[in-house]
């Protein structure tokens, strides 16, 4: 069978349309064919988001990103992509804006949300959300760095400039020669302390026989602390604290004026009695020392005793008054 030449230029016609409308498709990322609905998204910024994007739900592809383009004229985008019918959420569901990776370049993802509410349709158009980028991240931390950076150096200018306010000529030439003198205090410190090394080094010895001598005393020292402790000093100390402890009960009975001596020590009459008692025997033998006949009158002879006679000028009497 034949054709003819007319149907065969219809069917080459009706082949190139096709083609070109299959052609037309896959260029502008919308399957001739296919089961999937086609939603929207509305964002401020896009970032860089390409036709033909991956839009995923969980890390898994379900549509692209079929067009971009601009909404209104204060500059906000809409961004309408597919996604298959296979996988249901509810119309609540977010559309998030992310980087996909640190160096650029954007991708969406569908965060759905199964609340009960009515399912997406082809046509509607989801809330959108944007995560920040490494970039965003870094300025949002830096920038107040950078600021707290700024003041902080526009801080040091000013104090700065009040230092040379303050540090006139004079006061640098003092300022010079404090330095200076801190330079020879160091260098003579540096000088002692080589003077004090060679100290050192030259009596090195000696300090190794003194430290020897030092570790043997308190050796020794150690030694005689256990043969006094052996020897029974703890238990002569416990005697002298009890020999101490009578005294002071004897002595506070003395005190008191119990017994003869804390008698003797606290009345007064007692005291003066004797002290009389005393001055009287002292008389008595300076007397008898100087007027031995008032006492003793020896006749030998038998002669008739005499009378003695007080002198004129009677010693005791002196002593008397």
């Amino acid at each position: 069978m034949k054709l003819s030449r007319e149907l065969k230029t219809g069917i080459i016609v009706i082949g190139g349309i096709l083609l070109f409308v299959m052609g037309f498709s896959y260029l502008k990322s919308t399957p001739l064919f296919d089961n999937s609905k086609t939603l929207y998204a509305i964002y401020p910024n896009v970032g860089g988001l390409q036709a033909g994007t991956v839009v995923s739900i969980n890390g898994y592809g379900v549509g692209k990103v079929n067009d971009i383009k601009f909404k209104d004229t204060q500059g906000n985008l809409i961004v309408t992509f597919s996604v298959s019918s296979d996988f249901k959420f509810s119309k609540n569901s977010r559309v998030e804006l992310y980087d996909t990776g640190i160096i650029g370049g954007k991708g969406l993802q569908i965060i759905p949300v199964f609340d009960g509410a009515p399912e997406a349709q082809s046509g509607d158009t989801l809330l959108t959300d944007t995560r920040p980028g490494l970039t965003e991240l870094a300025q949002q931390k830096l920038t107040p760095l950078f600021r707290k950076f700024e003041s902080a150096v526009s801080d040091a200018d000013s104090v700065l400039i009040n230092v040379n306010d303050v540090l006139d000529s004079k006061t640098k030439k003092d300022l010079q020669t404090a330095i200076n003198g801190l330079s020879e205090l160091m260098t003579s410190l540096n000088g002692s302390a080589k003077v004090l090394n060679n100290i050192l080094n030259n009596n090195q010895g000696k300090l190794d026989s003194s430290l020897t001598n030092f570790e043997t005393l308190t050796y020794n020292f150690a030694k005689l602390s256990d043969s006094l402790n052996n020897a029974g000093l703890g238990r002569t100390l416990s005697s002298l604290e009890s020999t101490v402890a009578n005294l002071d009960m004897i002595m506070a009975k003395i005190e008191k004026g119990d017994g003869t001596l804390g008698k003797l020590m606290n009345d007064k009459e007692l005291y003066t009695n004797l002290n009389s008692a005393s001055r009287e025997l002292d008389l008595l033998l300076q007397d008898f020392r100087l007027n031995p006949k008032r006492y003793v009158n020896v006749s030998v002879f038998g002669k008739k005793q005499k009378d003695y006679m007080v002198p004129e000028e009677d010693p005791a009497e002196k002593i008397e008054e």
